[in-house]
């Protein structure tokens, strides 16, 4: 504990809201670094905790700053990491990396995840998971943020899984470690750009107290692991299914033409399909995040009720 008190900084709202039993929101940091381009990147990380802060929750976003693990960054943080060129994407095996060489990284899913578990955060807000990514049968290419799910318990709020991937066989890894996949209002689990994938979620959850109170019995009878929240994309940003799919086709073409792999494949798609999507994707991917940030902040407000001392 004193090795981790070391190297994790908490931001003193953050700890004092922990410590009081008030609701906290987790906020990954590749989407600064990695998901969007500047400025876009930074007036969405500001406009998020924003949102966040609206519902009276407070938004811990977290990075790696030259070696030391910050969970809740300042506005200059945020700014400062965006306009950095080397941010490492930081998931769980890159971490002791990043700590023993002093680096800063830009925490994944996974990352996140993880170091919300440390800090004692229940609900982690993104724009979409990690997954099966398509043609894995052949190349392997599993997010890390699967097996995270799969043992680390913080619910995840997200617009699904990104499009780019293989969404049936993501669905199918995650049955097989025992994740819940709960759908926010919604049957169908949604694919980042669009609300609804082709499949469905494992159960529905019509408000904010009901999914707090699935995440406080599954946690209190042992249950260890995460929960996918899926909170499709508001309606009116939606980007048309056939459109969209197209261009995923596209961009995925040439990253194996440019033999485009591993953590570097899905910077490469998002930025790939903003380009040819004329901005469309990015703009989709804004709202989104935002949405997710709203209904994030009830949950975790519902949750703090429910075990506040």
């Amino acid at each position: 504990m004193d090795f981790l008190k070391k190297q994790i900084h908490i931001k003193e709202e953050v700890k004092d809201a922990l410590a009081s039993g008030r609701p906290v929101v987790a906020l990954e940091s590749t989407i600064i670094t990695h998901g969007m381009p500047y400025p876009a990147n930074v007036e969405t990380a500001l406009e998020v905790e924003r949102i966040i802060r609206e519902q009276g929750v407070i938004p811990a976003t977290i990075a790696i700053i030259n070696g030391v693990i910050k969970v809740g960054l300042t506005e200059e943080e945020i700014k400062d990491l965006a306009k950095e060129k080397y941010v490492v994407k930081a998931s769980r095996r890159d971490l002791p990396v990043i700590l023993a060489k002093k680096l800063s990284g830009a925490t994944t899913v996974a990352g996140t995840m993880l170091v919300a578990r440390m800090a004692g955060i229940k609900v982690f807000v993104t724009g979409g998971i990690g997954g099966v990514h398509r043609g894995a049968t052949e190349t392997m290419d599993i997010s890390a943020d699967l097996q995270e799910l799969a043992k680390t318990n913080v619910a995840v709020v997200c617009a699904g899984a990104k499009s780019i991937l293989d969404i049936g066989l993501t669905l199918e890894y995650l049955e097989t470690q025992g994740v819940p996949v709960l759908g926010y209002q919604t049957k169908q689990f949604p694919a980042f750009y669009t609300r609804d994938s082709g499949f469905n979620v494992d159960y529905q959850v019509e408000s904010a107290e009901e999914m707090a109170n699935i995440m406080n019995i599954k946690w209190n009878m042992g249950l260890d692991g995460g929960i996918v929240i899926a909170n499709p994309i508001p309606a009116e940003h939606a980007l048309d299914e056939n459109y969209i799919n197209q261009k995923i086709r596209d961009a995925l073409k040439e990253s194996v033409e440019n033999k485009i792999i591993g953590k570097e494949i899905t910077p490469f798609l998002l930025s790939k399909l903003e380009e040819i999507t004329e901005g469309k994707s990015l703009a989709a991917n804004i709202e989104l995040v935002k949405h997710n940030a709203k209904v994030g902040a009830l949950i975790a407000t519902e949750y703090a009720k429910l075990n506040k001392a």
